[in-house]
């Protein structure tokens, strides 16, 4: 078996407890579906003293995040900081201009810089991989990217944010007021303190914005997706929309016309019968049309640790197997 792949991990939160319980449970088949064994050899995080559950102690401890860039040893960065700039743009730049593959669940940073990183993962002849960033471990860039590959695609559009889904879900099932069950989802840690990223629209528009770039070959564009969210719907609209056969979904939907790429996210009266209709609580659900394969369906899990852990590591998969290909599924030069 061939050299381990190395890698060096940036943010021990959530996912990243879940990349290394994930590496640490399936370590035999993972190396066996990779070829080589994957282990973390260095870690970075603000608080080295914070007790995460996991043993860090086998793990180089690096204080300076940006500086994982240029571990000795490493051969892959995984950044899970977020944030569309900072540290996290930082080292996304820095890793790729030392010519070493980098791997993120960072949908704002793809969002904003990924033309950018592209084009530098190109010019170094490294990997550039993001499959976490829409869709927790929903395999849907991978599935555009590669399974869909032959295809032209019409449209694709989808649920992108659990927050938003849940909120829904419980309006129209219990027949409560949007504030209510905001309320309970924060409570729950479905929604953040301040959820306004979530419930105005903005993360799903991060995530179509990607979704978009390699369904369609365009350059990331998230300043043209026109967006709305869902904080003035009342629960007198989740139930008019259901008299009348319909349920309502935070959509985000990208489509190719005459005019060129249509890109938006808002409240969506969805039929009764179709899939979307029936993806509640926390789901995520992303609908694909090609014009060979016709309606694509991923649907599962949109956040958490083992989901986006399982789309970080299949990232990592890839890169110890040699498969890279372009970040948005052609040569930056290609791009429109």
């Amino acid at each position: 078996m061939s050299e381990p792949l190395r890698v060096a991990l940036a943010g021990l939160g959530t996912v990243g407890g879940g990349v290394i319980r994930l590496l640490d449970a399936n370590r035999e088949l993972i190396a066996r579906r990779a070829g080589r064994e994957i282990e973390i050899v260095a870690v970075s995080a603000r608080d080295r003293g914070k007790d995460r559950g996991v043993d860090l102690s086998r793990f180089v401890w690096v204080d300076d995040t940006t500086a994982l860039a240029k571990q000795p040893g490493a051969d892959v960065v995984v950044e899970l900081i977020g944030g569309s700039d900072g540290p996290a743009l930082t080292l996304a730049r820095s890793t790729l201009g030392a010519g070493r593959s980098f791997v993120t669940a960072n949908k704002a940073m793809i969002a904003h810089h990924g033309l950018e990183l592209a084009q530098a993962a190109e010019g170094a002849g490294v990997a550039l991989k993001f499959e976490a960033a829409v869709a927790g471990g929903i395999p849907v860039i991978k599935g555009l990217r590669e399974g869909a590959a032959a295809n032209e695609i019409a449209r694709v559009y989808g649920i992108l944010n659990g927050t938003c889904n849940f909120i829904l879900s419980k309006m129209e099932s219990e027949g409560r007021d949007f504030a209510e069950v905001l309320a309970e989802a924060q409570a729950l840690g479905f929604a953040e303190s301040d959820p306004s990223f979530d419930i105005d629209g903005v993360d799903a528009a991060h995530k179509l914005s990607i979704l978009a770039a390699v369904a369609f070959g365009t350059q990331p564009a998230f300043d043209d997706v026109a967006i709305s969210g869902i904080r003035r719907l009342l629960g007198a609209d989740i139930a008019e929309a259901a008299a009348l056969g319909y349920r309502v979904r935070l959509l985000g939907l990208a489509e190719a016309g005459t005019d060129g790429l249509f890109q938006r996210v808002h409240p969506h009266l969805v039929p009764i019968d179709h899939p979307l209709a029936h993806v509640t609580g926390s789901l995520n659900a992303v609908v694909a049309e090609g014009n060979f394969v016709g309606r694509l369906l991923f649907q599962g899990a949109g956040a958490g640790d083992g989901p986006t852990a399982s789309a970080v590591v299949a990232d990592l998969i890839d890169i110890a197997r040699g498969e890279f290909g372009p970040p948005f599924a052609m040569p930056v030069v290609s791009l429109t």
